[in-house]
């Protein structure tokens, strides 16, 4: 971690200011900027937790604040404890606790015993940037705070990051969500999270979700989520190109001699376009390069050498071959559409599910033609097996999206997400 102070910039100083702001201590605006607000807020945290209050942020302080942005606090039993006495202490519930500690029988607690106690605040931050960093602690955090989640590692980027999928469920219905094909699209990758998020709460609590029973569909279905497919073009959009990166003098010549990854970079960190790369009628979307001005590597739209070149896109085919999805959904943004065929090839009901999510959603439901129709994931899905497979286009506007509109993206697609998986 780096020391952060006032003048530090970056989504981390973010990271910490949703924090502080969801734990009471107000920082100002969620702005990545570490000003004069956030300094006191810090201090406030400080004074609190018996740290030297000088607004800094180093080591001591950041593993007070670890606990907090991993949800869950390591506590060991005391005389006299009770869990509820431990859930007042932490502001959670019994619930939480006993969810977290599957081992643990709550009624015979033994003195130096130690259990997880998950605080009572939600983990997945919907109002910053969301990193692979972040994205990656929380997905850390909700495996401790529900460990009937399952977590595993799908294959890894250009540059080594794990593509992480998380396993919901355990009925024979499998089905597949994925995100950030593209680097600018990285608002899907916390609507994933927070779906997981949300899902696992209601599932532990025995509640529904907008009348839709978690336990019914978690017998019914098992739901993969992949949340970040690119996280190396989401670190150059979010974090900028750092000069560690392998990569680094070719990407500022793909990026056009510019520095600046934050406003039309959708590749991975070869210049390959994910949504291009894979093996349906790939050829047609090579053909197609040129006369979208595309020669080589770059922002957008280079289908790569042949299908499947790149790590990234070659590990969400090799796990969809190990796997019987009998649907999938690829996220994306924008325009508040939903793709649902590819060259006629999708099956008959493809179409009459896409209506039910158009409902459900309020998105339009659209065909989709020129070098966007060839190559992409979806496409890939129903040209190899002829099953529904669908591109959701959250949002509206230019990419990157503002985080401003992720409620709204949210609440668009909950019920989506839940419904594909019984559909």
């Amino acid at each position: 971690m780096r020391i952060l102070r006032v003048g530090v910039q970056g989504t981390d100083v973010m990271e910490i200011q949703a924090l502080l702001k969801k734990i009471g201590y107000d920082p100002g605006p969620i702005d990545g900027i570490y000003g004069k607000k956030t300094e006191a807020a810090v201090i406030r945290f400080q004074r609190d937790n018996d740290l030297v209050a000088d607004g800094i942020i180093g080591p001591k302080t950041y593993e007070a604040l670890e606990p907090l942005l991993l949800g869950y606090d390591l506590y060991t039993i005391r005389p006299g404890d009770t869990m509820y006495k431990i859930a007042r202490k932490y502001y959670t519930n019994v619930t939480k606790i006993i969810t977290a500690n599957p081992d643990v029988n709550p009624y015979n607690l033994q003195i130096g015993q130690k259990i997880i106690v998950p605080y009572g605040i939600d983990l997945v931050d919907t109002n910053i940037d969301y990193t692979y960093d972040i994205m990656e602690r929380d997905i850390k955090g909700l495996k401790i705070r529900y460990p009937f989640l399952e977590v595993g590692i799908a294959g890894k980027s250009v540059l080594g990051r794990n593509l992480y999928y998380i396993k919901i469920g355990n009925g024979p219905n499998q089905v597949f969500y994925n995100g950030a094909h593209h680097a600018l699209e990285w608002i899907t990758s916390p609507v994933l999270m927070k779906f997981v998020e949300n899902f696992s709460k209601a599932y532990a609590q025995g509640t529904d979700i907008r009348g839709y029973d978690p336990k019914s569909i978690w017998k019914k279905s098992t739901i993969y989520i992949m949340p970040m497919v690119n996280p190396d073009g989401v670190d150059l959009v979010l974090n900028g190109l750092q000069k560690d990166n392998p990569y680094y003098d070719q990407l500022i010549k793909w990026n056009n001699g510019s520095m600046d990854f934050s406003k039309d970079w959708q590749a991975n960190n070869r210049g390959v376009d994910l949504n291009h790369n894979y093996d349906a009628l790939w050829e047609l979307s090579k053909k197609a390069e040129e006369e979208y001005g595309v020669y080589g590597p770059g922002p957008t739209r280079y289908s790569g050498p042949y299908p499947e070149s790149e790590s990234e896109s070659k590990a969400v085919a090799d796990f969809t071959r190990s796997h019987n999805f009998r649907l999938i959904l690829a996220y994306h943004s924008q325009g508040e559409v939903i793709y649902w065929d590819f060259q006629n090839m999708a099956p008959p009901e493809a179409k009459k599910i896409g209506e039910l999510f158009s409902k459900v959603s309020g998105y339009t439901l659209e065909e989709i033609y020129g070098i966007a129709s060839y190559a992409g994931y979806k496409d890939w899905f129903i040209y190899k097996y002829r099953r529904p497979g669908y591109t959701i286009e959250v949002g509206k506007g230019k990419n990157p999206l503002p985080i401003e509109q992720f409620d709204k993206i949210y609440n668009d697609n909950e019920e989506l997400l839940l419904l594909a998986a019984i559909v």
